[in-house]
C-alpha cells in the first residue's frame, strides 16, 4: 500500500496522513490513532527517499558504537538497546545507520557523519565521566542524545538509569542482612556507570560504619572469565568475602560458576547480587528468580533515548529533557542472611 491508496481509504488528504504518520503537532491525537492503525492494517511503510526530500532531511539516525575489540559488537547491551530504538525510529520513518568505531576513529566518524549530512542526529554510548565527545558533538552541530551520563559538562539530552542509588540500596541490603566483608565487582570505573555504583556503594558501607576495602573492590571489562577469575581469587583468600555485588548479569555467570566449583552454594553460604537489564539474552525471571537483581529495562532506554532524539530533531530549540529510570531491587534466590 503506498500513501495515494492509503489516503484514498481514510478519506483524507495525503499531506494530513502524512502528517499524522510523521507526528506533526497539527494533527488531533484522534486522527493520528485512526491513520496509524489503518498504515499498520495495511502493512504501509513510508517512502524513505520521499520523505527526505520534502524533510530536507537524510532521514536517518545513526549509533556510533565505540570498540576496543571486535567481540564488543557482541555486546548484548547495546543488541537490546539499538533494538528497541531502531524500532521506534521506523515508527516514525527515520533509517538506523550503525558505525563500529575504534576509540582513535570516533572524532573522525562523528565529523563525516556532520560534514555529510549523512544522518540527523546520533546516539552516543559508553559515556566517559569526562567525556570530549559532548563538545565535539556540539561543534559539528549535530542533534544528540546520550545513553548513560557524562559527569561534567553542559547541560545535554541523555536516558540513564539511577546507578548511584541502586548499588546504594543494593549493598545496604547485604548489610542489613548481616554481610560485613561485600565484594564489588564493577565495570572500568573511567565510564560513568561504573563510577556511580562504586559510590553507592561506598556511600552504604560508610553509613553503616563499615571499612571500604579497596582489595575486594575490582575493575575490569564486564565478561564471564573476568567474573569467574576474580571470585575463585577472592574465595581463596583467608578471610573470604560473604556477598559479591556484580555489575553485569554476565559476569554473574561466572560468579556463580566459581562458587559451584568451590562446594559452596549461591544464597546459603554466599550471597550475590547482579545488576539485571531484564535482557532477554538472559532469563532472570520466575516467581523466585535465580538472582537477587537491581533491575531496569534497556530496552525502554533504547525507546526513550530514540523519542528523545527524534522530538529534539523536529523541535531544535525545545527545552533539554533527560530521563532517569527508576531501577528495581528485587529479591531472588541468591542473597541470604550471613553465616559467618
Amino acid at each position: 500500500m503506498n500513501l495515494k491508496e492509503l489516503s484514498e481509504n481514510l478519506g483524507l488528504s495525503q499531506t494530513t496522513v502524512s502528517r499524522a504518520l510523521n507526528g506533526y503537532p497539527e494533527v488531533n491525537e484522534e486522527t493520528r490513532r485512526r491513520v496509524k492503525k489503518a498504515a499498520a492494517q495495511g502493512n504501509y511503510r513510508p517512502n524513505v527517499t520521499a520523505m527526505s526530500l520534502a524533510k530536507g532531511r537524510a532521514m536517518s539516525i545513526a549509533h556510533v558504537v565505540p570498540v576496543a575489540n571486535r567481540d564488543d559488537v557482541f555486546n548484548p547491551i547495546f543488541a537490546e538497546f539499538i533494538a528497541s530504538a531502531s524500532q521506534t525510529y521506523s515508527e516514525y520513518g527515520y533509517e538506523l545507520m550503525l558505525k563500529i568505531a575504534k576509540s582513535e576513529d570516533e572524532e573522525s566518524t562523528y565529523r563525516s557523519l556532520a560534514a555529510t549530512r549523512a544522518v540527523d542526529g546520533v546516539i552516543m554510548h559508553s559515556p566517559r565521566c569526562n567525556d570530549p565527545r559532548l563538545e565535539l558533538l556540539k561543534d559539528v552541530g549535530l542533534p544528540f542524545v546520550v545513553h548513560g551520563r557524562v559527569l561534567q559538562g553542559e547541560q545535554y539530552n541523555w536516558v540513564d538509569m539511577d546507578n548511584q542509588t541502586a548499588f546504594k540500596q543494593a549493598t545496604q541490603l547485604l548489610i542489613d542482612l548481616g554481610h560485613q566483608k561485600i565484594a564489588l565487582l564493577n565495570g572500568l570505573e573511567f565510564m560513568t556507570f561504573a563510577w556511580l555504583r562504586r559510590t553507592g556503594y561506598c556511600e552504604a558501607l560508610t553509613e553503616n560504619n563499615i571499612d571500604v576495602d579497596k582489595s575486594i573492590m575490582l575493575a575490569a571489562e564486564l565478561t564471564e572469565s573476568y567474573g569467574y577469575t576474580s571470585t575463585t581469587e577472592l574465595l581463596a583468600t583467608d578471610t573470604p568475602p560473604t556477598a559479591f555485588l556484580v555489575s553485569s548479569y554476565i559476569v554473574a555467570l561466572g560468579v556463580r560458576r566459581a562458587i559451584s566449583h568451590a562446594g559452596l552454594k549461591i544464597g546459603k553460604d554466599i550471597s550475590v547480587i547482579v545488576h539485571d537489564d531484564e535482557l532477554s539474552y538472559f532469563d532472570n525471571s520466575g516467581i523466585v528468580p535465580q538472582f537477587t537483581s537491581t533491575r531496569s529495562s534497556v530496552r525502554e532506554a533504547g525507546y526513550q533515548a530514540a523519542k528523545l532524539l527524534i522530538n529534539q530533531i523536529d523541535n531544535p530549540t525545545r527545552t533539554l529533557s533527560p530521563v532517569m529510570m527508576d531501577t528495581q531491587l528485587i529479591i531472588g534466590a541468591s542473597t541470604g542472611p550471613c553465616i559467618n
